[in-house]
C-alpha cells in the first residue's frame, strides 16, 4: 500500500486540501492528514465542511501538536507529502528546519530522506523572502505547485478550477486524477476568441 502525508495550513485555500482527500479516498493510497490550528479556522470559514467531515476523508489523521507521530520519523516509510495549502510561516519553517509542530516536522523527515515533497503555496503578491525561501526549497528538490489557475481548459465553476490544481498535485506523485482536463495540444475555440475583425477601410467609411 502508497502512504502519502497531507498537511493543511493556515493560508487561504483550504479547499485544495479537502479535494486531494476526497480523490484519494478509497483509493490504494493510505492517507495521513494533519490540519493545523489556523488551517481548522480557515477551513470553517471558508468552505460548508466540518473539521471533522475533513478528518473523516483521511486513513489515519495526526494532532499537530503530536510530535512523536510515526510520521516524524524517517524509519516509517511514505511515498512523500503534500501541503496544500502550504502558508508562507511553513514554507519558511520548512526552508529552514524549523520544526514548530508536525507539518514542519513530518516536511523535515521527507526532504532528509529525499522523498517527493509538493508545497501549494498560497499567497500573493510574494515578496523577495517567499521567493528566496521557495528557490531555496526547489534546489533541494521539492516541488513548488502555485494555485495558479488554467484557462485553456475553459472552467466553468471554481470547482473546475481546484481539481485542476488537485490534479497536478496527484500528477507529482504518479497518481490518477480521472477529473483533469488536460491539454491536448489544439486551441479550439481560444483561435476563435483571439480573432479581431478588420478595421474598415477609409474608403468603406467614406462611402466611395
Amino acid at each position: 500500500m502508497r502512504r502519502l502525508i497531507i498537511g493543511m495550513t493556515g493560508s487561504t485555500g483550504a479547499i485544495f486540501g479537502v479535494r486531494m482527500l476526497e480523490a484519494l479516498k478509497g483509493s490504494e493510497v493510505e492517507t495521513h492528514l494533519i490540519v493545523s490550528k489556523w488551517a481548522q479556522r480557515t477551513l470553517e470559514h471558508e468552505t460548508r465542511y466540518t473539521v471533522e467531515d475533513v478528518r473523516s476523508l483521511a486513513s489515519v489523521v495526526h494532532s499537530p501538536g503530536d510530535m512523536g507521530a510515526e510520521i516524524s520519523s524517517g524509519s516509517f516509510k511514505t511515498d512523500g507529502m503534500a501541503v496544500m495549502p502550504c502558508s508562507v510561516h511553513t514554507l519558511a519553517g520548512i526552508a529552514n528546519g524549523y520544526g514548530e509542530h508536525l507539518v514542519h516536522r513530518a516536511a523535515d523527515v521527507v526532504l532528509k530522506e529525499r522523498r517527493r515533497l509538493v508545497l501549494v503555496v498560497r499567497e500573493t503578491p510574494l515578496s523577495e523572502v517567499h521567493l528566496e525561501n521557495m528557490l531555496k526549497l526547489a534546489r533541494m528538490g521539492v516541488t513548488i505547485v502555485p494555485p495558479v489557475p488554467a484557462f485553456y481548459n475553459h472552467p466553468q465553476t471554481v470547482d473546475d478550477i481546484v481539481n485542476h490544481i488537485v490534479a497536478r498535485v496527484l500528477d507529482q506523485f504518479d497518481l490518477p486524477a480521472p477529473f483533469a482536463k488536460r491539454w491536448d495540444g489544439h486551441l479550439h475555440t481560444a483561435t476563435k476568441i483571439a480573432t479581431v475583425p478588420p478595421s474598415p477601410s477609409p474608403a468603406a467609411k467614406s462611402g466611395t
